[in-house]
């Protein structure tokens, strides 16, 4: 069976990381890297320290807004997937990477299959819930993290195809433990285990206007305690263009950092008092570890975390984010929301038994 894996950025390439193992113990696998990620602080670091296969394709789409890239993706997709003919084309998550990979797949009448499939913030205004939303509607495999995922998609008709596989980000967890391990986290950068606050800021909803940086920036600078800011190359170009990196470079408690690999935010993480982040898969990461999370926004696809009490929701209102970093108790124990570590291995093996007939597993 012949597979065409596509991926683009940071937390796809954590996930493929195990799955492409356990995909080609089973299949031909070509990996394409779309460029979304185009920094290789980003994109070749991953694929180096995770042990990833180097792409067989990039498309090296470079910077540009969404409708850019995608563009440009689809017009370099469309004659890859043509000389490829793959059984499968699979996708992951709620980038743009996805969208044009699920929508590529859909105009060769190629079958898609969707990794981290089902998850809704119900904010159709959110790029990413648009991204997942489609690609979901498009997909004849979808491989659902969650239970809820699972439900999400019954509701909106889909039941064909569906499969709860666990997710994939935990098995990157377990799979580079030991390796994070052997990071130095905090003390690199003069920092106490337990004594300082991690940040990571990268949507567009947080950078994409200076209203919203300025929010940003207020609400880092209304922060007393030390913190970590590993800044991702976008963001420190929207605060420079805005002209406000200087005034967040000069709060004293903050550290500006460079990007940071996987193996190397995850010591940070695994370290830190508590993460706060507008992201969905550091959400993940940090219960995994058993972080505190506060998500800098309104919403999350993550709600496990946060009826469970392992993440709270605090916007980008100084005020919420202070007063939540002032309780930060969580319950003692986690609940296995994720699976067990092996959803790679499942998805490996429904993609197996549907080339052979016999459906998603």
């Amino acid at each position: 069976m012949r597979i065409v894996s596509i991926v683009g950025n940071r937390p796809q390439f954590v996930k493929a990381a195990p799955l492409s193992r356990a995909l080609r113990r089973r299949s031909t696998e070509v990996l394409v890297h779309s460029g979304q990620h185009y920094d290789p602080e980003l994109a070749d670091l991953f694929f180096d320290e995770l042990d990833i296969p180097r792409p067989d394709h990039a498309l090296g789409v470079g910077p540009g807004s969404p409708l850019t890239q995608l563009a440009a993706m689809l017009e370099r997709l469309e004659p890859l997937l043509a000389a490829e003919a793959p059984d499968l084309v699979v996708v992951y998550g709620d980038t743009t990477t996805t969208l044009a990979g699920a929508l590529a797949a859909a105009k060769a009448d190629l079958p898609l299959g969707h990794v981290e499939a089902g998850l809704r913030s119900f904010d159709r205004a959110m790029p990413e819930e648009q991204n997942r939303v489609v690609a979901d509607h498009l997909s004849a495999l979808l491989f659902c993290p969650t239970d809820a995922a699972v439900a999400n998609l019954r509701a909106e008709g889909i039941t064909e195809g569906v499969s709860q596989v666990g997710d994939v980000m935990l098995d990157a967890s377990r799979l580079f433990a030991a390796a994070a391990a052997t990071r130095p986290g905090p003390a690199a950068i003069g920092l106490a285990p337990g004594g300082y606050l991690l940040v990571t800021v990268h949507r567009a909803a947080a950078t994409d206007t200076r209203a919203a940086l300025e929010g940003l920036v207020a609400l880092l600078t209304g922060i007393d305690e030390p913190m970590a800011f590993p800044v991702h190359p976008r963001t420190r170009h929207r605060l420079e263009a805005a002209g406000l990196w200087e005034r967040l470079a000069a709060h004293r408690p903050l550290r500006l950092l460079p990007p940071a690999g996987y193996l190397d935010f995850t010591a940070l993480l695994s370290g830190a008092r508590a993460v706060l982040t507008d992201s969905g898969g550091v959400q993940k990461e940090a219960y995994f570890l058993g972080v505190p999370c506060l998500t800098l926004r309104e919403e999350t696809e993550w709600v496990e975390t946060v009826e469970g009490g392992f993440n709270r929701l605090v916007g980008m209102d100084p005020a919420r984010a202070r007063a939540a970093l002032a309780d930060l108790s969580m319950p003692a124990e986690r609940p296995p929301y994720y699976g067990d570590g092996a959803a790679a291995e499942r998805i490996a093996d429904a993609v197996a038994a549907w080339g052979d007939g016999a459906g998603p597993a």
